[in-house]
């Protein structure tokens, strides 16, 4: 039997030195070089002449990638979210560098696919489609698995919202529980320190702004929080003002992924539709407080006869517009710059690595946030008109 030898031609850069492949080593998907191998084969019909012109060299292009070195540690460990990526090896869509975006992304994603032996149609068709469109990176894959690990985590990310959020930070949930645990406790030491010997005349007053806050605690860490957009196109027919702000993204100071960018009109349009929700959220949840403050003033004058002329109910409809107003405003543009520029741009970047450390940095700086917020609230508040000092109120009574 005849024994057939193979031959590689290698192209190769002339400050490339042969020796130095290592065919043993780790494939990245951010390599920069790639060799043009072909594997030339005798023909198998040597012998017949009609086989002779298309067989008689059988070149087979192999494209083999060697990593320029660094790296970010494996597949298991991918760049940041706003990194790049990989140059795409399949033979039809072979440009080098001038790959685009998108087509890095999908390579990244589906190279972490392979690496944890799932495959596309597993995942949650909003990421699904992400994925195909060349949307997301592989970063974001490898994190949405990290997730999966947690039960809890697992069975949250069936909800968009949380998926999205939580797939861009995950320390979002932390963050919430920072917010609305330490809500109650600085809220009411934000009224101690602006009311001081009349806290406990005004307590009614107190009362509705801590239920005002911790109702919308929640909703103030969720809307501005930055995102990975998973949200598919919206249809034709939609209007422009329709998909000029469902392509706006959720915070405005939000860095962009790889693939992606946002115009200063688009960030804008981010403040201007979160304000729009967070004007709702603040008015009904002024509604509810104002009222449970309502009942229990009522109650307090059933069984306090002489405190009837003291103590008024709360205006409801006043008090749950300038609220709106205040959450729209106010709390819309500190909650975006908290978000988007001191953690995402600031905190996370220097320490990344110490998530400790990162934790209890933005725990004081959400706490601080939430103090300031309820002083201006009160200065707000009385500014408009809405509530008044103890003594205003017991000289324009007297």
């Amino acid at each position: 039997m005849a024994i057939a030898t193979c031959f590689f031609t290698a192209s190769l850069p002339n400050n490339t030195n042969p020796k130095l492949i290592n065919p043993h080593r780790s494939f990245h998907p951010s390599s920069s070089h790639h060799l043009h191998l072909r594997l030339s084969l005798p023909s198998p019909f040597p012998s017949s002449p009609r086989h002779h012109h298309h067989h008689n060299d059988h070149r087979l292009p192999l494209f083999i990638a060697t990593s320029s070195g660094g790296g970010y540690g494996g597949i298991n460990h991918p760049p940041p979210c706003g990194g790049g990526g990989g140059d795409s090896s399949d033979n039809n869509n072979h440009n080098g560098d001038g790959d685009s975006a998108e087509d890095k992304n999908r390579e990244e994603a589906m190279m972490v696919l392979a690496e944890a032996k799932r495959s596309v149609e597993s995942l949650p068709q909003d990421l699904a489609a992400a994925i195909r469109a060349g949307r997301i990176p592989g970063a974001v894959v490898s994190r949405f698995f990290e997730l999966e690990n947690s039960r809890f985590l697992r069975w949250l990310m069936q909800f968009d919202g949380f998926r999205e959020r939580l797939l861009a930070d995950d320390l979002f949930l932390a963050k919430v529980g920072m917010e609305c645990g330490v809500g109650m406790f600085t809220k009411t030491a934000a009224e101690y320190e602006r009311r001081r010997e009349n806290f406990f005349n005004e307590l009614e007053v107190v009362f509705a702004d801590v239920v005002m806050a911790i109702i919308a605690d929640f909703m103030l860490v969720f809307l501005p929080a930055p995102t990975v957009s998973l949200r598919s196109p919206l249809a034709g027919n939609a209007g422009p003002i329709a998909k000029f702000f469902h392509n706006c993204p959720d915070n405005a100071f939000q860095v962009a992924l790889a693939g992606t960018s946002y115009s200063l009109l688009q960030r804008l349009g981010a403040i201007a539709r979160n304000g729009a929700k967070l004007f709702v959220v603040g008015t009904a949840s002024s509604l509810v407080g104002t009222a449970v403050t309502n009942t229990l003033i009522n109650a307090r004058k059933a069984v306090d006869k002489s405190s009837a002329g003291e103590v008024e109910n709360v205006p409801i409809l006043s008090t749950s517009v300038a609220y709106g107003v205040y959450m729209a405003v106010s709390s819309n543009l500190r909650y975006q710059i908290l978000a988007g520029v001191v953690e995402q741009r600031i905190l996370e970047p220097m320490l990344h690595q110490h998530k400790l450390m990162l934790g209890a940095l933005c725990f004081a700086v959400r706490t601080g946030n939430t103090f300031l917020g309820s002083l201006l609230w009160v200065d707000y508040a009385r500014l408009i008109g809405i509530q008044k000092a103890h003594e205003e109120h017991k000289e324009l009574t007297d």
